[in-house]
């Protein structure tokens, strides 16, 4: 899928229909660090906005807030405001801003963002995209502005990814879908989607995309996109089924001997309940090839018993 400044806008949906944009960013030592997502879903023949806001500093989580159920005032992302949540395009697939307040003012970010790579798509016609009714496309960028914690500003910079998906996900066939971002500071990074059947045996049964963003050369500052052939996961959990560790076997190409190798374990993250579904949110520091970064590891689940 050919990604364009026309992908910028809000994707038309029917009913059940949903768009999102998602935000996560984080500083070189993943202390500071946060989630900020909007979306759009079609209910019963109307509009609706919700809202998702993380903001975690020193390792703990200090502001979330969610929202639903917000009718818009206008068709562009820049009309949607939920659960203190706000974003803009401030030139398509280049730089953008996001703003996000807690419930009592004392804690949120005001951020501007650059594009530091080309998108990195998912298209609904791959495993991954087919099987979790979703497409989109993710991008690295560049993070600067302020942060509000517990009333007092920070100024921050650090690094993160700016996703906007659509689609209509159908989680009575779904188990689980998970997101990972890994950012170095050399605009080299790695976007994975991984959705897992209902039905699913083991892990062979699920389906993994993952895109490698790396310079083309030396003298190139944004990151092109390639597409591995054979990407391999593997995550520890805990008791309670929360991500504490992953490995990432990369095979870029069918010819490659050698697999690139990445390796993370987590640096803070939170648990949300959504119903039927249970969003396990963490940010990570990750380990590729002699180089450190920071990144995001989500995973969405069906809760406990949910059918």
């Amino acid at each position: 899928m050919t990604i364009g400044p026309e992908h910028e806008a809000p994707r038309a949906g029917g009913e059940g229909a949903g768009d999102a944009v998602t935000v996560a960013f984080a500083d070189d030592a993943a202390s500071l660090c946060g989630v900020a997502r909007v979306g759009l879903a079609v209910h019963e023949g109307a509009r609706v906005a919700s809202g998702l806001g993380v903001l975690f500093a020193d390792g703990q989580p200090v502001a979330v807030r969610a929202e639903g159920g917000v009718t818009p005032d206008g068709e562009d992302w820049s009309a949607v405001e939920a659960a203190g949540v706000h974003t803009e395009v401030l030139e398509p697939l280049r730089a953008w801003r996001v703003t996000f307040t807690d419930e009592e003012g004392r804690n949120g970010f005001d951020l501007r963002l650059r594009a530091v790579s080309e998108p990195a798509s998912l298209g609904a016609d791959v495993p991954a995209g087919k099987l979790g009714g979703m497409e989109g496309y993710d991008q690295l960028v560049e993070v600067e502005g302020t942060l509000i914690v517990d009333g007092a500003e920070r100024p921050f910079r650090g690094r993160g990814q700016r996703g906007h998906s659509w689609g209509a996900p159908d989680w009575d066939k779904l188990s689980m879908a998970r997101t990972i971002g890994v950012w170095l500071s050399d605009a080299t990074g790695v976007s994975i989607t991984a959705v897992r059947p209902a039905k699913a045996s083991s892990h062979a049964d699920e389906a993994i995309h993952a895109v490698l963003l790396a310079p083309a050369d030396e003298s190139s500052s944004e990151a092109v996109a390639t597409v591995v052939d054979d990407p391999r996961l593997s995550t520890t959990y805990d008791g309670e089924g929360r991500q504490r560790s992953a490995g990432l076997e990369l095979y870029v190409h069918d010819d490659d001997n050698h697999a690139l190798r990445v390796a993370g374990e987590v640096a803070c993250g939170t648990s949300l309940d959504l119903g039927r579904l249970t969003l396990d949110t963490a940010f990570f520091t990750w380990r590729m090839e002699g180089r450190t970064g920071v990144g995001r590891y989500d995973v969405l689940r069906r809760a406990n018993g949910a059918a």
